[in-house]
């Protein structure tokens, strides 16, 4: 079942990642880094593991621990208040707030060389090096960053931002992460791309139109997070531009576009396609 494996998943990269810092120094930064290690989906540890086994890659541990280490120093530069200002994640005090504004960023510096680290491991084999060099694109000034960057300015913008420029954004905010996920296992074995590419931009644009779903219709005690932060900020989502009703008609085209991407790989991609679904029925 899809839910045993992606526990199976959480578990395993959740001891990738406690291993990693085990030899690290007692001091207030590499504890804060813990502590945003803590919980979360690991759907992108998920999609990396199951992209790897997809190809014949028996250990991608390293590569799931890395993506998820990134993700984490995200979204603790991203709760930031000179960013999106969150005091809640994952139903916990958010690393500024538990500790302060020095120990996150700092924190958050240091996740992202980890997540780095992590992916120099032998273990992945000889195209390691090319993974670091998707890893970098993917969240850097032409992905996760530049999708922040845009987020930001958008706040300052005189008119709110049209479902394209919204879909370019959350591309590269939300997306690239998701799409460096889901192309590792080709990556690591020098296949193919162009389907699993196609799949995940279709799953990460799901993925954010399921955010802003729940941003205005979800419970707080599930999301862990603060809700209606971008209708109170007067922002444009997927939700505000298209409706509810339309917004998650959307979602629901694209898994069958993300579904429909993976036909060629037949019933091993089941692992997939049942993240595909999970992605626009999750509560937090």
């Amino acid at each position: 079942m899809f839910a045993e494996r992606l526990l199976a998943a959480q578990r395993a990269v959740q001891h990738r990642l406690d291993a990693s810092l085990a030899d690290r120094a007692d001091v207030p930064v590499v504890r804060a880094m813990r502590y945003a290690l803590r919980g979360g989906k690991r759907l992108r540890a998920f999609l990396v593991l199951e992209s790897a086994a997809l190809h014949g890659i028996g250990d991608a541990l390293s590569a799931a621990a890395a993506v998820e280490a990134l993700h984490a120093y995200s979204l603790v530069h991203d709760d930031l208040p000179c960013m999106d200002d969150d005091d809640l994640r994952r139903g916990q005090p958010t690393v500024h707030v538990r500790w302060d504004e020095a120990t996150a960023v700092l924190a958050g510096d240091a996740l992202q060389t980890l997540a780095f680290e992590l992916c120099c491991d032998p273990a992945l084999g000889p195209r390691r090096i090319d993974l670091v060099t998707a890893l970098a694109r993917a969240s850097g000034a032409e992905g996760m960053v530049l999708g922040q960057a845009l987020d930001i300015a958008a706040e300052a913008a005189a008119a709110p931002l049209t479902l394209d420029e919204i879909t370019r954004l959350q591309s590269g905010k939300t997306g690239a992460l998701i799409s460096f996920a889901a192309e590792a296992g080709a990556i690591l074995a020098g296949a193919d791309r162009s389907a699993l590419a196609a799949y995940a931009q279709a799953l990460g644009l799901a993925f954010q139109i399921a955010d802003d779903i729940l941003d205005v219709s979800g419970d707080p005690a599930k999301t862990g997070k603060r809700l209606g932060k971008d209708a109170g900020a007067g922002k444009a989502t997927f939700v505000s531009l298209l409706g509810l009703d339309a917004a998650r008609a959307r979602a629901h085209d694209l898994v069958r576009q993300a579904e429909a991407a993976l036909a060629g790989y037949g019933p091993a991609a089941d692992g997939l396609r049942q993240a595909a679904h999970f992605v626009i029925q999750r509560e937090s």
